[in-house]
C-alpha cells in the first residue's frame, strides 16, 4: 500500500513539475467580455422558464435580473468592442499570464468542493459531504498520518451529531 502510495506521489510530483512550466498567455480583457457576454446571454435566455411572472404585478421577479444582465451584456459588447479596435488599429492588448499548475490545484480544490455538496445533496446527509470534504483534503495535501485521518473525521460526524440531535437543526 505504501509503494502504490508513493508511486502515485511520484507520478504527481513528475505531472506537477511539468505543468509548472507551462504558462497560458491570453488576451484578458477580449477573453472576459466573450465570457461574461455568454453568461448574460445565457441567464437571459433561461430566465422565463425559471421565473414565473403574473400579469397583476407591475415590477416581478424578473425586471432586476433582465435589467441587470443587458445592461452587463452591453458592458461586455462595449468592452468587446474596444478590444477589436485595438486590434484593428494594431495597439497592444492587456495579456494575463496563467500557469496551468496553479489552475489545476485549484480545479482540483473545486471539485473537492464540488463533491462534497453533491454528496451532502444526493444523500441528504450532510455528514457524508462533510467526510468526503475531509477525507478530499487530507489526501490532496498528502497528509500520511492515519491519526489525522480518523481525527477528521470523528470531528465531522461529532459535529452533525451534535447539531443534528442536541440542537435540532436538520441539514
Amino acid at each position: 500500500m505504501k509503494d502504490q502510495l508513493a508511486r502515485l506521489g511520484a507520478r504527481l510530483d513528475a505531472i506537477g513539475e511539468r505543468l509548472a512550466q507551462k504558462d497560458l498567455r491570453i488576451p484578458v480583457d477580449l477573453v472576459t467580455g466573450v465570457l461574461f457576454a455568454l453568461f448574460a446571454a445565457v441567464i437571459l435566455r433561461v430566465m422565463p422558464d425559471q421565473v414565473t411572472v403574473s400579469e397583476k404585478d407591475v415590477v416581478n421577479g424578473r425586471a432586476f435580473p433582465t435589467m441587470l444582465m443587458a445592461v452587463m451584456l452591453l458592458g461586455c459588447v462595449m468592452l468587446i468592442g474596444k478590444e477589436l479596435y485595438k486590434l484593428a488599429k494594431k495597439q497592444p492588448l492587456a495579456w494575463k499570464t496563467i500557469n496551468l499548475l496553479v489552475e489545476v490545484k485549484a480545479l482540483v480544490i473545486l471539485a473537492i468542493l464540488g463533491g462534497t455538496y453533491f454528496l451532502s445533496r444526493l444523500t441528504g446527509l450532510f455528514v457524508v459531504g462533510g467526510v468526503f470534504c475531509c477525507l478530499g483534503f487530507l489526501a490532496y495535501f498528502r497528509c500520511k498520518k492515519p491519526s489525522y485521518y480518523a481525527i477528521t473525521i470523528a470531528l465531522a460526524v461529532g459535529i452533525w451529531a451534535a447539531f443534528r440531535f442536541v440542537l435540532n437543526v436538520n441539514f
